[in-house]
């Protein structure tokens, strides 16, 4: 294992799922493991005031415990995101439906904050992802973003953050915003 710490986003919808040590849903015990090997591996977690409000709001208890224990390892980082203005914009000019538009600047936040620091996202919600994917040959700056979901890439996941969270490397380029296989 190496040890060369990488920013994650992490979506409040890894914390809402996450349970504890008495969880028995698979999502639960999966994010849970997740959110483990980062404490214990030297990463950490970037949010924005957006995504802090955000896990305030969904994250489960176990979640709570979690956060408490990155800030006092010193590996939260509060990030004031450069507002992306201008890949906004071109999202809103997408010929694309007006749902997909609003669920895509829902969580351009995510985008935003990851643009600002290593550029990876962690998240289950792979619709959104397909939806910024879809997009990147119109807006090529999101090619350089690496869409993680702790669920249903799971062990693999725990893998690629003991391999120092690459973004590149053919096992993970699956995983990059804008690749078609």
């Amino acid at each position: 294992m190496n040890t060369s710490s990488k920013n994650l986003v992490i979506d409040a919808d890894v914390a809402r799922a996450s349970g504890g040590s008495n969880a028995t849903h698979p999502n639960a015990i999966t994010t849970r493991n997740f959110l483990d090997a980062v404490l214990t591996i030297c990463h950490k977690v970037v949010m924005t005031p957006e995504m802090q409000a955000e896990w305030n709001a969904h994250q489960s208890g176990y979640a709570r415990t979690w956060r408490r224990s990155m800030v006092n390892k010193r590996k939260l980082v509060v990030l004031n995101a450069v507002k992306r203005h201008d890949i906004r914009s071109q999202i809103e000019s997408l010929s694309v439906s007006a749902n997909n538009k609003k669920a895509m600047l829902k969580d351009f936040h995510l985008i935003e904050a990851a643009l600002a620091s290593d550029c990876r996202v962690v998240s289950l919600d792979d619709t959104v992802k397909n939806l910024f994917s879809a997009t990147t040959n119109s807006i090529p700056e999101l090619r350089n973003i690496l869409w993680v979901n702790p669920v249903s890439d799971d062990v693999k996941v725990i893998d690629w953050l003991k391999d120092d969270a690459p973004i590149d490397g053919k096992q993970y380029k699956k995983w990059r915003l804008g690749h078609h296989e």
